[in-house]
């Protein structure tokens, strides 16, 4: 079992129960799952691109992504309907909490003059975005066989009611908010 799974269970939970006064276990909010997303912009043209982006993710997560594609042309972008302009993993369950520890604990302290993450990036349903300018934060993947230094978004969905109690959710496993 994850560390930060039994972390949730012994002590974000009975944290969060005192802080906000809920009746139930089951009322307290907890991590619904995290979604990677990565945009390729030259993989419309050139398919080594999106190899290389899939490669990446599925080393940093553990999972096989799936290939987006685009849904309608957008002719000032050169895009056209059905092209792959993207990858993206959502994880769920155990690969959710370690890429979780991972993300805390390894890769976020990597990033070039960390001064922690925006505290104003909740969507107003307890939901909760970081963008990370660069896939070489994360140990697994070499700098000789990147192909292309490319950045991600990674989204996390809680069952949180409000930004304050996903704010206290996640401020319980140790994401690193600015102050």
């Amino acid at each position: 079992m994850s560390n930060f799974k039994e972390l949730y269970n012994k002590t974000i939970v009975p944290s969060l129960m005192d802080e906000y006064k809920y009746s139930s276990v089951m009322a307290v909010p907890r991590l619904e799952k995290i979604v990677i997303n990565v945009g390729v912009g030259e993989g419309s043209k050139d398919e080594k691109f999106i190899t290389a982006a899939v490669k990446d993710l599925e080393l940093i997560t553990g999972q096989k992504p799936i290939v987006t594609k685009a849904h309608k042309s957008i002719a000032g972008f050169k895009i056209r309907a059905g092209q792959s302009i993207g990858v993206k993993v959502t994880l769920r369950g155990e690969n959710m909490y370690y890429f979780l520890e991972k993300l805390i604990k390894v890769g976020l302290p990597r990033v070039r003059d960390f001064r922690g993450v925006n505290p104003h990036s909740f969507d107003g349903h307890g939901n909760y975005t970081i963008g990370i300018k660069e896939q070489l934060i994360f140990p697994e993947i070499e700098y000789d066989e990147v192909v292309k230094v490319r950045g991600m978004d990674i989204v996390f969905v809680t069952t949180a009611k409000t930004n304050d109690e996903a704010k206290s959710l996640l401020k319980g496993f140790g994401m690193p908010f600015k102050n």
